[in-house]
């Protein structure tokens, strides 16, 4: 992958090619040549100097200071996620390569809460894979199963997108979502393995990924369109899993009342139904 080695500049620069000069407050004359800001427009409205600013994206300064990195935040227009990733590439010392385990274990009690839920529920990795899910989760996709990668379902399985009327900009969030869950180890084997997977199988998440958007994974409503029950509108919570880094417990769950809360609890006598078979 490209970020292995400069991932301060690969980012800064991806970042300055998706602002615009009008959104910079820029006046624009003649024909432009490179997307976004100039490498010395960024330099003179965060203060530095255009050699400085071109030593940074070409990896040849690799210890700014917060002061300069928090200017760049600024001229680039990033949020309070992308600012906090930035620091992070920009304050990171170098280390010594690790291999991380493939393998991530779920702790037992959590295994056993969410084959207990009333709800939709799963664990996801770091890496977005599924660990385990219950019954419900299953029924609500067959994807979600563990063993699973929610990348891969989302951005290769025809069958998941059409779940989800707002794949595209779902899509979008999970790609964001997945570098923030990475953070600095872009040269973890397993991220490489996945990374360069689905950037030679989606042209999409290619494009997505080279944006260096960053976004925390959140709870949010979600929007499904279930093949056996229709329509359902549920919210989606995402809780931390104490004791294991990295880990998500995802639940779903609907507003009380509601046509999605009849019809979710309608799938769930169907699953009941199928297992007492």
């Amino acid at each position: 992958m490209s970020g292995e080695t400069n991932l301060l500049g690969d980012y800064v620069r991806a970042r300055r090619e998706l602002v615009t000069p009008e959104q910079a407050g820029i006046p624009v004359t003649g024909v432009r040549r490179v997307p976004g800001l100039r490498r010395e427009e960024v330099a003179m409205l965060a203060g530095i100097s255009a050699d400085y600013y071109m030593r940074l994206e070409q990896g040849r300064d690799r210890n700014p200071s917060v002061q300069v990195l928090e200017s760049l935040a600024r001229v680039l227009r990033l949020d309070d996620d992308a600012t906090a990733y930035l620091l992070r590439l920009g304050t990171d010392r170098p280390r010594r390569r690790t291999r991380r385990p493939r393998r991530e274990a779920i702790p037992p009690g959590i295994a056993k809460l969410v084959a207990t839920l009333p709800l939709p529920a799963y664990v996801e990795g770091r890496y977005f894979d599924v660990l385990a899910a219950n019954a419900l989760a299953t029924a609500l996709s067959p994807r979600l199963v563990a063993g699973g990668n929610r990348l891969r379902d989302v951005f290769l399985d025809p069958a998941e997108q059409a779940l989800y009327p707002d794949w595209e900009d779902a899509g979008g969030g999970m790609v964001a979502g997945f570098r923030e869950s990475v953070g600095t180890d872009t040269d973890d084997p397993r991220v490489i393995e996945l990374v360069g997977e689905l950037s030679l199988a989606s042209p999409r998440f290619s494009r997505l990924w080279a944006r260096h958007d960053v976004v925390a994974c959140e709870g949010a409503p979600k929007r499904i369109d279930h093949p056996q029950v229709g329509a359902l509108r549920l919210n989606r919570e995402r809780l931390g899993v104490g004791g294991a880094e990295g880990q998500t417990l995802v639940v779903y769950h609907p507003d009380p009342g509601t046509d999605s809360a009849e019809k979710l609890a309608l799938l769930a006598s169907m699953t009941a139904l199928d297992a007492a078979r």
